[in-house]
């Protein structure tokens, strides 16, 4: 069973599932080139991975340099180290996303327009471009942040960027987000009684693989199920609360989704499977599902 302190060092775990244990939480990271940033607190670090070969028109298409456009103005270039700091600094509590980019990199422009599609949709997220063989002043940026080169074979790559985000700054997605036993209780009165909906807890951890890789799914289960069903979700190390209702549940495996109606737990899901998690939620909504 791995612990707390191990999983916040594995973001990108293969593994369905993640064990857990209730011990003190260290952060921990690794160089990167696209990276998210919370603005006041430990900064988390990725890499954009290389995918299939990018033919010569879609070269030409996506250009990072070329930033500022209408279509991308969510996604701002910043040109020097007091210009990043100050982005920081602006961004408050919110999520920061920055891209170090270079011109010749066709990997680079694969990524951006990813960024600016999810800078559309994640009004609660900020998106920052630096270009680092720019200018002497933003070599001396990549420099300052340990970036040495971009897109690296090993990291992330758009499909896994897009479910970083809203896993990690998609605050208005639809999906509760509850930060005690206390905000479960209030959901479970608020949707119990006849006619209440199914109410599907995500449980899991801020750092954890599996849970951020099923989280996209559950963003748009909530939409095309709000009729029937409620999503909410709980980070275990959020705070000692949620890490305490962690423990009154019994959940040892993350990510672990709690199938709840009329305020009496029915049901629980243990896995990050997408077709799994939609059968278990039809199968609590009455459906009849065969496997």
């Amino acid at each position: 069973m791995a612990s707390t302190a191990q999983l916040l060092g594995h973001l990108a775990s293969s593994t369905a599932t993640a064990s857990l244990s209730f011990t003190p939480v260290s952060g921990g990271g690794s160089s990167s080139k696209v990276r998210f940033l919370p603005a006041t607190a430990q900064r988390r670090r990725m890499v954009a991975r290389p995918r299939a070969a990018v033919s010569g028109a879609e070269k030409e298409k996506a250009k990072p340099a070329e930033s500022g456009g209408k279509e991308d103005e969510r996604v701002v270039q910043v040109h020097s180290a007091e210009e990043f700091d100050s982005a920081l600094q602006k961004a408050k509590n919110r999520l920061v996303v920055v891209e170090f980019a270079a011109s010749h990199s066709v990997n680079s422009k694969r990524i951006y327009p990813c960024m600016v599609d999810l800078s559309r949709t994640c009004g609660d997220v900020d998106f920052l471009l630096v270009m680092g063989d720019e200018s002497e002043a933003t070599r001396e940026l990549c420099q300052r942040e340990g970036i040495t080169q971009v897109h690296e074979e090993e990291g992330i790559g758009p499909d896994q960027l897009a479910g970083d985000v809203l896993y990690y700054g998609d605050n208005h997605a639809g999906v509760v987000q509850l930060h005690s036993r206390t905000d479960v209780e209030a959901l479970m009165a608020e949707h119990s009684g006849e006619g209440g909906k199914l109410l599907v807890l995500d449980v899991g951890l801020k750092h954890c693989g599996p849970c951020v890789k099923v989280y996209p799914t559950v963003v748009k289960l909530s939409r095309s199920m709000a009729d029937t069903a409620v999503f909410a979700r709980m980070n275990g190390d959020e705070n000692d609360a949620c890490m305490q209702f962690l423990k009154d549940m019994e959940v040892v495996e993350v990510p672990t989704f709690l199938f709840i109606r009329d305020a009496k737990i029915v049901g629980r899901y243990v896995g990050s499977g997408k077709g799994e998690l939609i059968g278990e939620i039809l199968r609590y909504q009455g459906v009849r599902v065969t496997y």
